[in-house]
């Protein structure tokens, strides 16, 4: 069975810094695609950045680029996203997601989801 948990996730000040995980078990994590996503109350899930499998590739949403940083440990069947400089409009349920084949920044192309992790940024 496929299974994504991810954690990390909390209260921190604008500014501030946290550092996701999403741990993998089940399949064969180096033939997936992962990517990051996150939902604000009363908005749709948009894609925050992802990372392919073999010779990694990343995207990163424009809202992000330079702030946040994805990196994937293969050994241990986990992906980071390390967020920095963190603001008030990146409150939301962060979701990981797998797929296989190319990563993308589109919900819609992933099959597998973790149950997300609140990140609440608020002074």
């Amino acid at each position: 069975q496929l299974l994504l948990v991810e954690s990390g996730g909390g209260l921190v000040q604008p500014g501030g810094s946290l550092r996701l995980s999403c741990a993998a078990s089940g399949f064969t994590w180096t033939y997936y695609a992962i990517g990051w996503f996150r939902q604000a109350p009363g908005k749709e899930r948009e894609g925050v950045s992802c990372i392919s499998n073999l010779s990694p590739t990343t995207y990163y949403a424009q809202s992000v680029k330079g702030r946040f940083t994805i990196s994937r440990d293969d050994a241990n069947g986990t992906v980071y996203l390390q967020m920095n400089n963190l603001k008030p409009e990146d409150t939301a349920v962060y979701y990981c997601a797998a797929r296989q084949g190319t990563n993308t920044l589109l919900p819609t192309d992933y099959a597998y989801w973790g149950r997300g992790t609140q990140v609440t940024v608020s002074s």
